[in-house]
């Protein structure tokens, strides 16, 4: 096997394993909204979920998600084409590493959208139970995201004068993510920095 296909393997299988078992234990020991402060009020587990598009936003109701998780087998079959196509062109390391990371975090949210809604119940007031009696909360490819990294470094009011959120409260950084997404940021970053006399090239 070549070093870089073996490189590749490990970087998705090692965040595949991290991001799940993550994912599992946070279900399966916290009730959704609930959260722990590791660092003061900067940096929180805080269990959340949702439906698999940035910031949690919606479309098409159940036919919008199914068409998401579709999209992203097919987004996750062409990464990974174009891994195994870098491989063998001999790209960069750590270009190749950097798909390597986008496509085990693509492929880590897939796994929650099409099977967490089957294998587990709600987190509503409770701990959600693994493979429970009376079925998961969902059908396949309903499943939700799960999430728990929140850094909400700064807080504080936009000023008076400030266009459209004069007075209004922000967070930085508001979002909650997990491993998967932070994989994708990592490799894409990677390659927007480091990569552009690659893609020049070719």
């Amino acid at each position: 096997m070549k070093s870089n296909t073996k490189t590749s393997i490990i970087v998705i299988i090692l965040i595949l394993i991290i991001d799940q078992a993550l994912k599992i234990w946070i279900k399966t020991h916290m009730m959704l909204g609930q959260e722990y402060k590791i660092l003061g009020d900067w940096f929180i587990i805080h269990f959340t979920e949702n439906n698999g598009m940035a910031f949690g936003m919606e479309f098409w109701g159940e036919k919008g998600k199914i068409f998401l998780t579709l999209f992203r087998i097919v987004a996750v079959i062409g990464i990974g084409w174009y891994l195994s196509h870098l491989i063998k062109q001999k790209a960069p390391k750590m270009l190749i590493i950097s798909i390597a990371l986008i496509l085990a975090g693509a492929m880590g949210n897939i796994i929650d959208s099409v099977l967490y809604g089957v294998i587990f119940d709600d987190s509503f007031y409770k701990v959600a139970e693994f493979l429970p009696d009376s079925g998961g909360y969902s059908t396949w490819m309903q499943g939700k995201v799960v999430d728990m990294f929140y850094f909400p470094i700064l807080k504080g009011n936009f000023p008076s004068w400030f266009p459209f959120w004069a007075n209004e409260q922000f967070v930085f950084f508001r979002p909650v993510f997990n491993i998967a997404d932070s994989a994708i940021t990592i490799g894409v970053l990677y390659i927007l920095i480091f990569e552009r006399s690659f893609f020049k090239h070719n």
